[in-house]
């Protein structure tokens, strides 16, 4: 006992030792504290398991070591949820700071000897990521040899932190404090139609007219989003609802290209049909002003080089496209 306890040091406002006494180590405490604050994030034990690559099992007899070790109750479990005790509350912020600083310190220490390297975990739309991010990967690849990639491609806002996400690209005005956004770009939303249908049924020269003809919606989380418009310095709506609605955008370029209608989306969808002809720009003089496009990450976070060199790629990405330039579109 008096050989382990003189090789005990302190470890952080805790103790490391080798265990010989039968207490944890620091890296038991350390990975206690990442499976703890992964629970509460996902609040799940089966998303925590999936992100920390160990089984469910293991999670639970983990959370069971920790709250006997601690002598309190940190989560109460249910059906449905998890929820944080009061004593987990705190237990949990302190292993967050905690966390934090412990990959601040080895991150600095890492800079001068190697890349940036880990899995960097980012969701975006389906049409945004096939279009502009996947083309350009490999070259991300070949400077960052040593970081991964996982994409979560989902039209839907994704909860960060819950879902375990580094990095988000979100469009549009923010407003949830929780989060930081790095403005990479804009995006311009644009009302089209292909050449045939406007042949077929006459080129709208108001928004009155516009009402008259068939339109092609976006539905996102099961609303048809309305449309957009600038009048007279004013901000005027005009419903969205039409011959075809989808939570796709790729579905919203196929149906204007079958003639299903007019639609309002992003110009960068278009881009290469506007410049063929096949597609034609209508009502510009009552275009909406663009939509940020942001790179958004959890506040109070400190950033790892690697999620900061991702965005960095995406920001060079927007920077390198006429649509998606800030001040550009």
């Amino acid at each position: 006992m008096k050989a382990a306890l003189e090789e005990c040091h302190l470890f952080f406002n805790g103790i490391y030792c080798d265990g010989r006494d039968g207490r944890d180590t620091g890296m038991d405490k350390l990975d206690a504290m990442r499976m703890f604050v992964r629970l509460v994030e996902s609040g799940s034990f089966s998303k925590a398991a999936r992100d920390l690559n160990v089984s469910q099992p293991t999670v639970s007899k983990q959370l069971a070591a920790l709250e006997a070790r601690l002598g309190t109750l940190l989560l109460t479990r249910s059906s449905r949820a998890l929820a944080v005790t009061p004593a987990g509350q705190d237990y949990y912020e302190a292993a967050v700071r905690i966390l934090q600083d412990l990959d601040f310190i080895e991150e600095r220490i890492l800079q001068g000897q190697s890349a940036p390297s880990g899995l960097v975990r980012v969701t975006l739309s389906p049409a945004f990521g096939r279009m502009f991010v996947i083309p350009r990967l490999a070259d991300f690849r070949t400077r960052f040899p040593d970081i991964a990639i996982e994409m979560e491609v989902s039209g839907r806002h994704v909860n960060l932190i819950e879902e375990g996400i580094d990095v988000a690209i979100r469009i549009g005005r923010l407003s949830d404090s929780a989060l930081v956004a790095r403005h990479i770009g804009d995006m311009q939303m644009i009302t089209l139609a292909s050449a045939d249908y406007l042949a077929q049924h006459g080129t709208p020269q108001t928004l009155d007219e516009l009402r008259t003809h068939q339109r092609i919606s976006y539905v996102y989380q099961g609303e048809i989003i309305g449309w957009g418009f600038q009048v007279d310095g004013r901000q005027v709506a005009v419903d969205g609802g039409g011959a075809f609605r989808t939570n796709d955008a790729e579905h919203i370029r196929g149906a204007v290209l079958a003639g299903l209608g007019i639609a309002h989306h992003a110009s960068w969808l278009f881009t290469d049909v506007l410049a063929s002809g096949a597609v034609v720009r209508i009502l510009d003089q009552h275009a909406p002003p663009p939509f940020p496009i942001s790179a958004v990450t959890v506040a109070g976070r400190r950033m790892p080089s690697r999620v900061r060199q991702f965005i960095d790629f995406l920001a060079a990405i927007c920077a390198e496209e006429p649509e998606l330039r800030i001040g550009g579109g």
